[in-house]
């Protein structure tokens, strides 16, 4: 592959269109572009409603599309303390779908699930000095457990009570492996107690300066698992193990391809001595992070004075792993995936696979369309896909389609009273196409789950092929520079032989504000030979630049 490969453009929006009608029931339907045009919203209004909003085209202004696409799918809206969201139904079903998949993949992997208190003693966090130094300017803090009325402002007006000031400091959790080491230390006492591995479902804070939703909030949802093993490397293999399932997710589940790779030392999670992370590539080449895992080493069981008694009646330290994935994977899934008419989801994690659209001028069509919908609709559900019947009346079929669009429902089927008389639907995939029909036969949930198997390939395979596509490998740093500083569809993932070194890895992200995002596990074969892009000395790895989130 080329260092500076042609790519493909992104779609531009499609041009105004005149009004058409529906071919079966002769309503006015508006194209997609026709229905987009909406003017709008000024920051002083107050937020648009779904249906209203306007989406703003990705090659004028990808930050502000990614807004538009997540109010236009009505998945969140921004909560009154700064930094923080209210993940909406619509939103937080995507969200339940990722997550149960997930846990049943982490359970499968022998970790079983518990909880733990939300907030943590601030002294826990200064047991492990690489820790606290991670976390110490994003920590909320706890000082008081008790308000009351304020004597010297209007009535109504609360304060702390000076009097409940607590005797130690709470940290509202960042992370939870303080507090879950030191209940470690108290549930491990042999080697027969070991393996212990445990996941938790929780929120945690991070008191983020600048946020955007989903990828970066103040609060978010997440799960985190922590393991105790006998051996180093039986634990450093689960941290590689849980690398593999958040892979797996990631690919198989979201059709998002992920690079799999080491972090470098200063990209290393705080207190690891190896960080694994899968790295996502977004439409407009930067990086996201999709989801790490970590060894630990002896850290936290020294911290927090873990020791197990081995076969040999010597006292021994256990060794440790993290990991995690979290709601950011909302914005990831949305990132790659949805275009300018609004958000498109992979089938596993649509809230509504298939929806049947009716189409009907009277009531006489209505009772028809109703009935023969029903029985499609009860036999898609007991195969287990997910439905929604739009049976509105006095509402055109162009808004309906529009509506559905805007939420990333993979599958729409059309039925009107010559779709039902045939005994079939109209379907028309999300990704767009030609319509084609569907036989309500013995074939019919087969049919409709191969197209769902279908849609989910497609779109793997178009995010593979971008990720292929908008991977290069600049010969010199000046190439890199250059690529780097050009913007728009030069941006990518950029492979290059490196020497790994903290002070150039600074000044590299100092001069073109990319990081090193990871070493690719599968190309380290290539480093051998190789000299650093930057300092001119041996290269020790092949690494993987990019902008990222």
């Amino acid at each position: 592959m080329s260092a500076f490969q042609t790519h493909i453009p992104l779609p531009r929006p499609q041009p105004f269109r005149s009004r058409s009608v529906c071919r079966r029931c002769r309503a006015p339907v508006r194209s997609v572009a026709q229905n987009a045009a909406v003017s709008s919203v000024k920051p002083s209004q107050k937020p648009a409603s779904a249906q209203s909003q306007s989406i703003t085209p990705r090659h004028e202004d990808y930050s502000q599309w990614y807004l538009d696409v997540i109010t236009a799918a009505d998945l969140s809206e921004s909560a009154p303390v700064k930094g923080c969201l209210v993940i909406k139904p619509h939103g937080y079903a995507i969200w339940e779908l990722l997550r149960d998949k997930l846990d049943s993949a982490i359970k499968a992997s022998g970790a079983k699930n518990a909880y733990f208190p939300l907030l943590i003693p601030q002294s826990f966090l200064s047991k492990e000095a690489e820790h606290v130094e991670g976390f110490a300017k994003e920590c909320a803090v706890v000082t008081h457990h008790r308000l009351r009325a304020d004597p010297d402002a209007p009535p109504g007006t609360l304060q702390p009570d000076p009097d409940a000031q607590l005797e130690e400091n709470l940290v509202v959790r960042p992370t939870s492996e303080t507090i879950i080491w030191y209940m470690f230390g108290r549930w491990i006492q042999s080697y027969r107690d070991l393996p212990l591995m445990l996941n938790q479902w929780a929120n945690v804070v991070r008191w983020e300066m600048r946020t955007r939703p989903f990828l970066r909030t103040a609060e978010f949802l997440w799960q985190e698992g922590h393991t105790a093993h006998a051996d180093a490397e039986e634990a450093h293999d689960k941290a590689r193990e849980m690398i593999q399932v958040y892979r797996d997710i990631a690919e198989n589940w979201l059709a998002l391809p992920v690079v799999v790779g080491r972090k470098s030392p200063s990209e290393r999670f705080a207190g690891a001595e190896e960080t694994y992370t899968i790295e996502a590539m977004m439409q407009n080449g930067w990086a996201l992070q999709a989801g790490t895992s970590h060894f630990l080493g002896q850290n936290f069981a020294k911290a927090f004075d873990v020791q197990y008694k081995a076969p040999d009646g010597t006292k021994q330290y256990v060794w440790a792993t993290s990991w995690g994935m979290t709601t950011r994977m909302i914005g990831a899934l949305i990132m790659t995936h949805s275009d300018d008419v609004g958000l498109v989801l992979p089938p596993n994690v649509a809230p509504i696979q298939i929806v049947l659209v009716l189409i009907f001028k009277n009531e006489k069509e209505q009772e028809l369309v109703t009935s023969f919908a029903k029985g499609a609709a009860d036999r898609l559900r007991e195969v287990g896909i997910r439905i929604e019947v739009d049976d509105r009346p006095n509402m055109r079929p162009g808004a309906k389609y529009y509506e559905w669009e805007r939420k990333g429902v993979p599958l729409r089927m059309e039925i009107g009273p010559r779709d039902a008389g045939k005994g079939a639907v109209f379907a028309a995939k999300r990704l767009g196409g030609k319509k084609w029909s569907i036989p309500v036969d013995d074939a019919f949930e087969d049919n409709a789950q191969e197209v769902l198997t279908e849609i989910h390939t497609q779109m793997l395979e178009n995010a593979r092929q971008r990720l292929m596509s908008r991977t290069s490998r600049p010969s010199s740093y000046e190439e890199l520079k250059q690529s780097l500083g050009q913007g728009g569809e030069s941006q990518g993932f950029f492979v290059v032989p490196w020497k790994c070194d903290d002070e150039n890895e600074k000044k590299v992200k100092d001069e073109t504000k990319a990081t090193l995002r990871c070493y690719p596990m599968d190309e380290q074969d290539d480093v051998k030979g190789r000299t650093c892009i930057y300092s001119g000395e041996p290269a020790t790895h092949m690494a993987i630049f990019a902008r990222a989130y």
